[in-house]
This record gives structure tokens, sequence and C-alpha cells, in this order.
């Protein structure tokens, strides 16, 4: 476990081993200290620490002079020594995202968090689970003896445990992508997506076929153990029993997100059918990969006779010989959000951010 976080923290440990004694050095190792920069930037020399370590906001300092200093600083060729910031504050500079896979939309998250991370003069650590509670459980005790600042925890399998773990390790925290009962959370608001997406789908299907069973759309993929699930399957029902009355349990295939079970499981259900079914809501654009490999092996009239919908987006799919109705989620909201309540709650909250509804062009 170590190792796999080394990887993504060898080169700050690069840095550590190379640099002199003191909180700060030069790259023309000039033995100039932080009051240097302090007389540069006309302010005092634990206004311009607190801007170099990442603390200004609790410092109530503004974010203009915050920035005005680290410009100044990176003028100079100064660079925080995070070894020694970590042995006088007890803070490593430091901070972790966990991150179930890397499909698009965790590397989108990935992305925006190492831009918010960077931006507070902090390094990013950012990890993949692979959705295994007990991965998740040595990461943080792993991360908690390299003194973590705080961890961001994306779709995690187990969050109130986690959450329990980092209190215990007094790690602050904060849960995106997953609601946790013990902190705060910031999450698609799953339920409203599905709902629109679902309503494209009704109304974009071809004509009936004349079979019930075909004439049914279907919910593929996921895990509906899992609250971003459960929550889609909540609006995809709403949605069909507007239109019909009521949704048939074989009607939600949610048991797993990995693409080799999608890929099975819609062969399974062409089977079933003797052929696609008049609409399909695949949830996820790592499912969303696995249906593929299936359905790209049919005929071009095939196609036509199902209406497709993914509650992810992915730009390529707009190349598909057939339309896909998309979800996008606001992956730089979602982490901004949670740095917000990072830095200013306290307390356990939920906050949903609503998606967008990307509508095939036909």
């Amino acid at each position: 476990m170590l190792q796999s976080i080394m990887a993504f923290v060898h080169p700050v440990n690069h840095i550590l081993k190379n640099v002199p004694e003191g909180p700060l050095f030069m790259s023309n190792k000039q033995k100039e200290t932080i009051y240097d920069i302090a007389q540069k930037a006309g302010a005092s020399a634990s206004t311009v620490s607190a801007a170099l370590n990442g603390t200004w906001k609790k410092r109530r300092i503004s974010e203009k002079t915050a920035q005005r200093i680290i410009q100044i600083a990176r003028e100079q060729g100064y660079t925080t020594n995070n070894q020694a910031r970590a042995l006088r504050t007890s803070r490593s500079g430091l901070v972790a995202l966990l991150v179930p896979e890397y499909n698009r939309f965790f590397s989108n998250i990935a992305q925006t968090f190492s831009q918010e991370v960077r931006a507070r003069n902090l390094c990013p650590v950012i990890i993949s689970t692979e959705r295994d509670p007990k991965e998740e459980r040595h990461i943080v005790e792993d991360l908690s003896n390299w003194q973590i600042d705080s961890i961001f925890f994306v779709g995690s399998v187990s969050p109130e445990d986690l959450s329990r773990q980092c209190k215990d390790a007094q790690i602050p925290h904060v849960f995106v992508d997953q609601p946790c009962a013990l902190a705060p959370s910031v999450v698609t608001d799953n339920r409203a997506g599905a709902l629109m997406l679902t309503q494209q789908i009704l109304a974009s299907m071809p004509a009936a076929t004349g079979d019930p069973l075909r004439d049914r759309v279907y919910f593929l993929g996921g895990d509906r153990r899992l609250p971003s699930t459960y929550n889609r399957i909540e609006g995809f029902s709403e949605a069909i029993r507007a239109v019909t009355g009521s949704v048939a349990p074989d009607q939600i295939i949610a048991k797993t997100y990995a693409k080799d079970a999608a890929t099975q499981a819609i062969a399974d259900l062409y089977g079933q059918l003797g052929g696609l079914p008049r609409g399909l809501f695949i949830n996820s654009d790592s499912v969303f990969e696995g249906a593929m490999h299936f359905i790209a092996t049919l005929p071009e009239d095939e196609l036509q006779t199902c209406a497709f919908g993914c509650f992810d987006y992915e730009p390529f799919g707009q190349l598909l010989r057939f339309p896909v109705h998309m979800i996008r989620q606001r992956h730089k909201k979602l982490v901004q959000r949670a740095f917000w309540h990072l830095e200013h709650t306290t307390t356990p909250v939920l906050e949903q951010i609503e998606p967008e509804l990307y509508r095939a062009k036909t």
C-alpha cells in the first residue's frame, strides 16, 4: 500500500531530500528568509507564512493578498520546505483524494481537485481504491502516518467507517459523490438527473414492437446498495411509473459497475428479449463502455430500435452510429463546494448539485 502512495508523492520526496534546513529555500541557494518576502510584499512575516502554508483563509487574510504573496515568492524562486513545516506545525502540506477508479468522471474530479489544491499552495495525492473497503481503510492508515492535512473521499464504499477512522486520527475530511451521515458531503442530485434522463429516453423511443417485454425501458449497471445507484433507480422508477403505472423487478439490472459484467448483462438481456429493448438507461460511463463491447457487434438497423441514455458524459458518444442522451455531472462545482465545506463546515451536511442533461443529436 505504501508503495502506491509513494508513486504519487515521489516528486515531493525528491524535493524534500534536496532542500536545505529552514522554512524556505531559493533555487539560486541565496540565504534569504521569509522576512525578505515580507519586505517585498509589504506584509508581516506571519501573513507571508500563512499565505505560503495555505492557512491564510483561517487567518482572515484576503485572497488578493495571499495570491500576491505567493506570486512574489514564485518570482523569487522560493518553495515551501514541507519537511520543515511538518516538523514545526504538524502539517505535511499534502491533501489526499481517494477515487474508486480512473474513468472520465473520476479523472475530471481528480483534475479539478489537483488545481484547487495547488491554488492553496499545497500538494495533491491521488489514489485509486478499486471500491475495496479494506483498501480504503489501509490507505487512510498510511496517510495518517504521513501526517496528511485532509482527505477527500469520492464514491467510497463505507463512508461512515472511514469518517470514524479519520476522526480518531484527527484528519479533516469531506465526501464527494457519496453521502456520509458523519461528515460534510457534496453529491450529484442523482434522483433528479435520472428522472430527466429517463423522461428523455421515453420521449425518444421508436415505435412499439408489440412485445410487452421488449417495449419496456431497462436500467443497466451500478450497485443498488450504493446511494448513487439507489437514487438513480428511484428517479428512473418515478419516470417509468408516470407513464406505465409500475416498474417490474427485472427492469432493473444493478449489481456492479464492472465493465465485463455490463457486457455480459446486455448480451443476456438481448438473448432473453430476442433483441434490444425499446429503451436502455446505462448507469455510468464504465457500464457504458462495457455495454458498447456488445452493442457494437449489432447491425445498424437493430440499433435504431432502442433509445439509449447514459448517466455520465462521454464526448465521443456523439460519434456513435446511434444517438445517446447523457447526463453530465458538474465535477468542478462538486469539488469546489467540497473545499468550501472542508474549510467552513464542522457538522455533517449534505449538499446536492443538479446535473446537466445533454440531449442526443438525431
